[in-house]
């Protein structure tokens, strides 16, 4: 198939190249900032796909392919001045890489080959998904200007965008929009959901540890139980969303574990308790007013019962927000690709966080979601989960033509 007929004709006549390859990288799991086999495969594509520069090593174990278009840029309608050389416009696409620390439960053929270690969350699908992008851009180069193939390591937990960022990614590959997606169940398959602002929370980090005076559990008269404690902490925690945050606005705080004592000494009260959990919100006021006020409301519970609290609150990843212009693009591209209809304009934010917010902080752009269905019953992060390979080329072809279109503008700021 000719790259003249256009990225889903292409890319569906690549569709079993791109099933063996995602199904290879899906064998072959490896954790963030250890995607060594994954970047030596994506940089061994890209060049022999004829992308025109390929960088690896950027923020540890990325890798940036550069493809430049054959097409002169369109006049803008104020042409800059004379002595003026601006620089081509440049759209970055984004495809993250590793994988998560958890055993497979399947019995695919590709199942994972490294215990412990699995593609969970189908990043193995959004990297093959953009290599086949980046194959049929550079045989096609219908564009002006550049597009940059940003293949980033490390985005469960441990900010990989942040580290590419920190790193000079777009110092040394100055973008204008940059977009990234990821494949979700909650869609039936084909199917293509963004919003023109919130797409993610901001995810935050709380750890509370307790300390009391631990003792002998029938004399508790003559201790301070941290575990009596960390009960009302987790309790009036609970009323941070309920009475602080603005009935209007969107937050959740969850304490998710908590360790104490020694199962093994049902006599024994520990002296002290660790409470882990996550504050999520959208709106910085709202992840401000979660920082402020829960450290006096858990070192006040802990007060009043003669204890001690100390709060570490982090902040991980901020809120993944939609440049409005650029998600309105992004939609119409995807609407030319799938009809309307399989188009949701207003997708529903999830309380779920993702690096790429880092990327969006930087540069206007757009996260989308690809429907993949309930393809096995099983969802993201689930030990059953497998990338539905019957989306590829149309994930790869959504990579492609965001770019082609973006670059099918003015040269004037993309904002």
């Amino acid at each position: 198939m000719s790259p003249v007929d256009g990225p889903l004709p292409f890319l569906s006549a690549c569709h079993a190249e791109l099933t063996r390859l995602r199904r290879d990288l899906h064998a072959h799991p490896e954790l963030g900032f250890q995607e060594q086999r994954t970047a030596r495969i994506v940089a061994d594509r890209l060049r022999a796909w004829g992308v025109d520069e390929v960088h690896c090593g950027i923020g540890g174990t990325g890798v940036v392919g550069v493809i430049h278009g054959r097409l002169a840029p369109p006049a803008a309608a104020d042409p800059p001045a004379p002595e003026a050389e601006p620089r081509p416009l440049a759209v970055g696409l984004r495809a993250d890489m590793d994988a998560l620390p958890m055993h497979e439960d399947t019995d695919s053929p590709w199942r994972s080959t490294r215990p412990g270690v699995m593609h969970a969350c189908g990043h193995d699908g959004h990297t093959a998904m953009l290599l086949g992008a980046a194959r049929y851009l550079a045989a096609s180069r219908a564009f002006a200007g550049r597009v940059h193939c940003i293949f980033q390591p490390a985005e469960e937990g441990l900010g990989g965008a942040r580290a590419m960022l920190d790193a000079g990614l777009f110092e040394r590959f100055p973008t204008d929009w940059v977009f990234g997606m990821h494949n979700w169940p909650q869609l039936p398959a084909g199917r293509i959901g963004l919003a023109p602002g919130a797409m993610m929370a901001a995810a935050d980090r709380i750890t509370i540890h307790i300390t009391g005076t631990g003792g002998h559990g029938a004399h508790p008269d003559l201790l301070v139980d941290p575990v009596l404690v960390a009960g009302h902490v987790i309790t009036a925690v609970q009323t941070l969303v309920a009475r602080d945050v603005d009935p209007a606005q969107q937050a959740v705080v969850s304490l998710c574990a908590m360790q104490a004592g020694d199962l093994g000494a049902m006599s024994v009260m520990p002296r002290r308790v660790s409470l882990v959990g996550t504050a999520r919100s959208f709106r910085a006021d709202v992840q401000q007013l979660l920082e402020s006020r829960l450290g006096p409301l858990v070192q006040s519970v802990a007060l009043a019962f003669g204890a001690q609290a100390e709060l570490l609150y982090e902040r991980v990843y901020p809120a993944t927000i939609n440049t409005p212009a650029v998600a309105f693009h992004a939609a119409e591209v995807a609407a030319e690709l799938v009809g309307e209809s399989a188009v949701v304009r207003n997708l529903p934010p999830s309380m779920g966080a993702e690096d790429f917010s880092f990327m969006l902080q930087a540069v206007p752009g757009a996260y989308l979601r690809l429907g993949v269905g309930d393809h096995g019953g099983a969802q993201l992060h689930s030990p059953r989960f497998d990338f539905n390979d019957a989306v590829l080329p149309l994930g790869a072809a959504l990579y492609a033509r965001l770019a082609e279109r973006a670059l099918d503008r003015p040269r004037a700021p993309m904002l």
